[in-house]
């Protein structure tokens, strides 16, 4: 039986106007924590994919568990929602929409959120979180934008050819801390780009990582690529980046 606690939660939904998208906006929900006091200040987790990581990852129920359990600091999640349509073209490094989601991202709504709510604005306070291409355009926006952003959560990311030719161009990312996991399970995954490997996509991925010297935690364990394995390995991903009060 789920505690009543863990149910009462805020989550809003905003509109953020945008120049550089085609559609002038992009939806939001944000997730305030137990406690919310606009007087504090918040570590705060963008989250790709934000319809998704909000109903199938249950990611604000993780959260206020997370806090009211195990005492976490709180923290603010941003969902950034996404048309599954041009989502490869948004999230992908080599797809038309991409750079100007990341300026989106970086130049629009990164200010109106630190504008709206008390949120930490030191790098090592933001976490990037996707799943997927969501895990990968998550890194390379903290690649593009190293002074807003260090820190990556990265759920079986797709760390297609191009990703990792921009990673092994990269000089130093000793400044880069990213969490990433993989599945077992996910040797041929079928992507609107083809059948793909993520195993060996995140091996290789990592490999090209160290060699730049960037922070890693690597995981593979049983899962496929899909939310209800995501969904259970949230918690410790958080774990890893937000501190205990």
């Amino acid at each position: 039986m789920t505690d009543e606690r863990y149910l009462k939660r805020t989550i809003l939904k905003e509109t953020v106007a945008s120049r550089y998208l085609p559609e002038g906006s992009r939806s939001l929900r944000i997730f305030l924590p137990p406690g919310y006091n606009e007087l504090l200040s918040y570590p705060v987790v963008y989250c790709q994919d934000g319809e998704d990581f909000f109903n199938f990852g249950r990611v604000a129920t993780t959260a206020t568990k997370l806090i009211l359990d195990e005492g976490l600091e709180p923290f603010i999640i941003v969902g950034v929602d996404v048309d599954k349509k041009v989502r490869t073209e948004e999230y992908a490094p080599d797809g038309s929409r991409h750079e100007a989601y990341l300026r989106f991202f970086a130049e629009e709504l990164l200010p109106y959120i630190e504008s709206k709510y008390p949120v930490r604005r030191d790098p090592e306070h933001r976490l990037l979180a996707g799943d997927s291409l969501g895990g990968t355009v998550s890194l390379h926006l903290a690649i593009s934008y190293p002074e807003l952003f260090t820190r990556v959560m990265s759920l079986s990311g797709a760390f297609y050819a191009s990703s990792q030719s921009i990673v092994g161009n990269c000089y130093d990312l000793s400044w880069l801390s990213i969490y990433m996991i993989v599945g077992l399970q996910e040797d041929a995954y079928e992507t609107d780009r083809g059948v793909y490997d993520f195993i060996a996509l995140n091996r290789n991925t990592r490999a090209l990582l160290e060699h730049k010297d960037a922070v890693i935690f690597y995981e593979e364990k049983d899962g496929k690529h899909q939310w209800g394995f995501w969904q259970q390995e949230i918690p410790q991903a958080l774990r890893y980046f937000i501190e205990v009060e």
